[in-house]
């Protein structure tokens, strides 16, 4: 029976992907890009932010949900509507519009007294901002759920989804926190344990094609980046005297630091690069992902015009290509938001170190 059950559910989970597939794919048949046959505009489009969340589209039919937009100029004050605004006036609303092309394009703009278009103070509530919402509520509800299982029998050993979540706040505490941080980690256990949450659940709400799932959180670099400078942040306030006095002076000969501060100018350069490939490795393996599987699903509609026998073979291809894929990406899902949480415990771990006499004492000590 248990095996019979594995089977079944795997078979739903394929099922699942293959309408996943299908229904990523119905949105941009349905748009300009994808009659023209631009693939990279088709896949671009689809994982860069948006003014509003589309549902789905059925013909001339399209159901979308209008996000609030949130605009300031010099010449117009503050503006305040919803996105579903520039649709019902022709494209553009007091001024404002969406610019087609050039280097504000999908971008909100206004032309001014020359006829230029410039970019307003643009505090708008977009896709990723909502999917930021939700991922975050969603987050919120996940650890009362939890909590509160705790709170009402503490003793019991859990199953089922709290049990679950014991296990992977255990695996992250136990397993990253504790031996990487060492003394003082539990301080810092909160931030990692909800960074490697917050990562993880946006992974997974970014492979969900209908609502509330299918936006690119993590493989937008804006927000990558945020996280990255939280990451910056963190470790610099952590750092102890030796730390800084590490990369400002370190122990090498003093020909490489005077009278060129050949080594000093290499660890401060690492000081930023740390980050800096912590938001960079999130966000291209992210978005790289969600652009393979976009791409091999426009395979069933670029070979359509190749004839009735090529364009089955090829589908049948892609679709096992997408699940596959899909597959790999829930794997990716959790690596990703693994690997960014270990290496933000190691580079605290580095700004803690003690000072060298301290650690020569220590040692002397556990000698005797």
């Amino acid at each position: 029976m248990k095996s019979k059950f594995n089977i079944y559910y795997l078979l739903i989970i394929g099922l699942l992907f293959i309408a996943s597939s299908l229904k990523a794919a119905e949105q941009p048949t349905t748009e300009s890009a994808s009659e023209e046959g631009d693939v990279k505009e088709l896949i671009l489009g689809h994982i860069a932010d948006s003014y509003e969340w589309h549902i789905f589209s059925s013909g001339d039919i399209h159901l979308t949900i209008p996000l609030p937009v949130i605009l300031y100029s010099k010449s117009k004050g503050w503006e305040v509507f919803m996105s579903n605004r520039f649709h019902q006036n022709d494209g553009s609303y007091n001024g404002y519009y969406i610019a087609d092309n050039g280097k504000y394009k999908d971008k909100i703009v206004v032309k001014d007294n020359n006829g230029n278009e410039s970019r307003p103070l643009d505090l708008s509530f977009t896709k990723n901002a909502a999917s930021l919402f939700i991922a975050s509520i969603l987050l919120i509800i996940i650890v009362m759920i939890v909590a509160r299982s705790y709170k009402q029998d503490p003793m019991n050993p859990k199953k089922g989804f709290v049990g679950m979540m014991e296990i992977l706040i255990v695996s992250i505490n136990n397993d990253i926190i504790k031996p990487t941080i060492g003394e003082g980690s539990d301080k810092y256990a909160p931030y990692l344990l909800t960074l490697f949450f917050f990562i993880f659940t946006n992974n997974l709400l970014g492979l969900i094609p209908i609502f509330p799932g299918g936006a690119n959180v993590t493989g937008n670099i804006a927000i990558t980046l945020v996280l990255a400078l939280v990451t910056f942040f963190v470790v610099t306030f952590s750092g102890t005297k030796e730390y800084f006095k590490d990369i400002f002076w370190p122990d090498v000969p003093t020909w490489l630091k005077v009278p060129i501060p050949l080594m000093p100018a290499i660890e401060l350069v690492s000081v930023f690069t740390k980050p800096f490939t912590l938001m960079i490795r999130l966000f291209a393996n992210i978005m790289a992902g969600h652009s393979i599987v976009l791409g091999l699903t426009c395979v069933i509609f670029v070979t359509v015009s190749l004839g009735t026998a090529i364009n089955a073979t090829m589908t049948g291809v892609a679709v096992v290509f997408v699940v596959f894929m899909d597959f790999v990406e829930l794997l990716v899902a959790y690596i990703q938001a693994y690997v960014f949480t270990i290496l933000t415990a190691l580079y605290i771990g580095m700004a803690r170190i003690k000072p060298h006499h301290t650690k020569h004492i220590e040692e002397s000590v556990v000698e005797d």
